[in-house]
């Protein structure tokens, strides 16, 4: 009997040495790495936005155990992205998701065999040359992107329905950028459908927002109409204090910005653009290549509308108009 429990003794220790040489056998469990690329201004932690965390969560990703992310933002400065990028290239990031059209395109042009999910205000990714159609983006591209051409018209009617008798309409719209360049010139093909007359501002760094507001001063349009990218996005604060001091009503892209005190906007919902550019990531992990991934395009879009600001402007918006609402701020 002694012999027995001497042997289990002996048995138990041995195990108990031979753990860590077992242990350091084992292959070490790959931690997937995420890079964030934003054209946008940085997030209040500095990490890729919180949306996208929480849906990689949700699918079972726990940061620091099998995710990790890098985060770069270019903060408004397009010139900037290209290093940005090479940075996420250089850091060996497995998968890169961009915020913005320009970041979709900085990364890119700098990398063909990182996989690419765009998540975000990527424009019209087939027209800007960004991935080869829908159903088979080709190469390294994948992810969420608009159908410029349906969503200019319908932006421009639902502010039509606000102001009915506009007849001069200014679109404001960051010209360096190709795929917001291409949405202008939908939103100019719509205008001629509505008979409406289009103020194109085109700007490029902050300093041109004053040129734009001293063009509206002289001919002040009858309605104004903001294309979002991350320099008119960075900038919104002023465009909205701009159009309540002239009392102009805006049509924007997002909703935030209706909250931030603009009339109304038509757009996606950047949490649930994250949330399926979470997706995206989880069947790239798991073996997909983004060529074969069809792209997608937002499943709703959401009509946001501010009272208080309609008020302000002296505008009544027809009840029409409030019944299709998805958010009234009041």
């Amino acid at each position: 009997m002694l012999i027995v429990r001497s042997a289990i003794i002996v048995s138990v220790a041995m195990g108990v040495l031979a753990a860590p040489f077992l242990a350091a056998s084992q292959p070490a469990k790959k931690l997937f790495r995420v890079g964030h690329l934003a054209a946008g201004g940085r997030t209040p932690d500095g990490a890729p936005p919180r949306a996208l965390r929480e849906a990689l969560q949700g699918l079972g990703y726990v940061e620091g155990q099998n995710i990790g992310y890098e985060a770069r933002f270019a903060e408004g400065k397009a010139e900037q992205l290209s290093g940005l990028a090479a940075e996420l290239v250089r850091l060996k990031v497995d998968v890169i998701v961009t915020q913005g059209g320009l970041a979709a395109v900085a990364a890119k042009q700098t990398t063909s065999i990182i996989p690419i999910v765009m998540a975000l205000d990527a424009g019209d990714a087939v027209a800007a040359g960004l991935i080869a159609s829908f159903a088979r983006p080709g190469g390294n591209v994948t992810g969420l992107t608009d159908e410029s051409v349906q969503l200019s018209a319908k932006r421009m009617e639902l502010l039509k329905q606000a102001v009915p008798k506009a007849a001069l309409i200014a679109v404001l719209w960051n010209a360096d950028d190709s795929g917001m360049t291409l949405r202008y010139r939908e939103i100019e093909k719509a205008a001629r459908i509505l008979n409406v007359e289009v103020q194109g501002l085109g700007v490029r760094e902050p300093d041109d927002f004053a040129v734009a507001f001293s063009t509206m001063t002289r001919r002040r349009p009858d309605a104004l109409f903001l294309v979002a990218d991350a320099l008119t996005i960075l900038n919104r604060k002023r465009v909205i204090e701009f159009a309540a001091t002239l009392r102009i009503p805006a049509m924007y892209e997002s909703s935030f910005i209706v909250r931030d005190g603009g009339l109304m906007s038509y757009g996606s919902s950047p949490e649930d653009g994250f949330r399926r550019a979470a997706a995206y990531i989880d069947r790239i992990v798991k073996g997909a290549k983004p060529a074969d991934l069809p792209a997608e395009q937002p499943t709703k879009y959401y009509l946001a509308v501010n009272l208080k600001t309609a008020a302000t402007l002296g505008l009544t918006i027809p009840p029409s108009l409030l019944q299709r609402a998805d958010q009234v701020i009041e």
